[in-house]
């Protein structure tokens, strides 16, 4: 073949895109805007081989506009102007529809080079992109746009769009594959439509012959999308998003959950995101109910770190278990941010006399300091004032209702008479 199996098949029509119900199902806006034939900036965000090109191409067959497409990772300002040469010409009287894929690549003066003709409506843009456009996006462009979100493909959605292929290539000659096959290759590939198509095109090409017909196997194609599934990128969206998922599942003391994200992490050979983040998740969601785990926790990431893949996941996942059956507890985070949130404020004062550096005295002007050393009194604790006199009254640290900061706190009521 001499198009990429994924091109030569892409749908023409509506009703042949598989995945993103939730923008094209009928009544959906966008979908009354296609079949309306109507032109508008938008911005398609979401994962590669969701649809978003697709799209594109069918809104420029629907507006009857000329269609240009630049890549921003190869693209310049002096692409953009050749486009800008042919408005209003005879090759686009009506102005053209830009596609511009990757536009997270364009750097702002890039970007600010299509505001002009976007304002008149001689350009229509469509910009694709799979990072987060409200991050990559120029403010300016972000307003002229409609930002629409195109999600994963289910493996359900896109199994129909594997079969469509498979029974195109077995019109080019005799063909069969395993029952499920469809499917199968549709779930590795983990919702990315054009990933699930290439796996076709190189099974296809690799088939052995059985009785003068090719033949896929379901053992040949797990061999060819072992590992496809996994969509990360150490500096995306995605990475931040399973950080963020294995956080809230550790939080949310499922174990199940902690270990799947974590697992993410471990197969695209990423160990130093998964350790901040137990690191952090021990004092930021377990703290005084167990405040051991930041001991357990950091002697597992430093075994992790010595160990290095694949033993690292023994350690880290032990750390990631504690962490989401330990018992909760967020007065730490609560504490210090309402002490920086007054620091930050100017609520400070003057540090008490008692507390100060006695050696920070001039030579022949010291001064009693009148400190009390807790150890020299009953119970190692003795009442005195240790806040300014500003905020001398100021509580930060309320006690958890988990059975350790309540011992800690039976025991100081105690201690201080109260």
């Amino acid at each position: 073949m001499e198009r990429p199996l994924a091109d030569l098949l892409r749908p023409e029509r509506l009703e042949d895109v598989v995945g993103q119900r939730h923008l094209l199902s009928e009544g959906a806006v966008l979908r009354r805007f296609i079949e309306n034939r109507s032109n508008a900036n938008m911005i398609f965000y979401g994962p590669s081989g969701t649809g978003k090109t697709t799209i594109a191409n069918i809104i420029a067959k629907q507006t009857q506009r000329p269609l240009h497409r630049l890549n921003a990772t190869t693209a310049s300002t002096q692409d953009i102007k050749a486009i800008m040469a042919d408005i209003g010409t005879l090759m686009a009287p009506n102005g053209v529809l830009l596609y511009l894929d990757e536009i997270q690549y364009f750097n702002k003066r890039q970007q600010q080079s299509l505001l002009e003709f976007m304002e008149n409506g001689k350009i229509t843009l469509i910009a694709s992109t799979t990072e987060n456009p409200y991050f990559y996006v120029f403010n300016a462009l972000l307003s002229r746009s409609t930002v629409f979100e195109f999600k994963p493909v289910t493996a359900e959605e896109a199994a129909p769009a594997v079969e469509r292929a498979l029974r195109y290539l077995a019109g080019l000659g005799p063909m069969t594959w395993e029952e499920g096959l469809p499917l199968q290759i549709a779930t590795a590939c983990g919702g990315d439509v054009r990933k699930s198509l290439n796996a076709v095109e190189f099974l296809y090409e690799a088939a052995p012959r059985v009785e003068g017909a090719r033949h896929i196997s379901k053992a040949d194609a797990a061999q060819v999308s072992q590992r496809s599934a996994m969509r990360y990128d150490r500096s995306g969206d995605d990475m931040y998003d399973i950080a963020s998922a294995l956080m809230k599942s550790l939080r949310g003391s499922d174990p199940d959950a902690a270990l799947h994200y974590l697992a993410r992490f471990l197969e695209a050979g990423d160990l130093i995101t998964p350790c901040r983040r137990l690191l952090c998740s021990a004092s930021e969601d377990i703290g005084m109910a167990y405040p051991q785990a930041v001991a357990i926790v950091k002697a597992c990431v430093d075994s992790a770190m010595q160990l290095g893949l694949p033993e690292a996941q023994l350690p880290l996942a032990q750390a990631a278990i504690l962490l989401a059956t330990a018992p909760k507890s967020n007065s730490v985070v609560a504490a210090i941010g309402a002490a920086r949130a007054d620091v930050r404020a100017g609520r400070t004062g003057s540090i008490p006399r008692e507390l100060q550096n006695v050696h920070a005295d001039t030579t022949g002007q010291e001064r009693p300091q009148n400190y009390l050393y807790p150890h020299d009194f009953p119970g190692h604790y003795v009442r005195q004032q240790y806040l300014p006199d500003p905020i001398k009254d100021r509580v930060y640290y309320q006690y958890g209702d988990n059975k350790t900061e309540q011992a800690a706190k039976a025991y100081w009521q105690k201690i201080k008479g109260e």
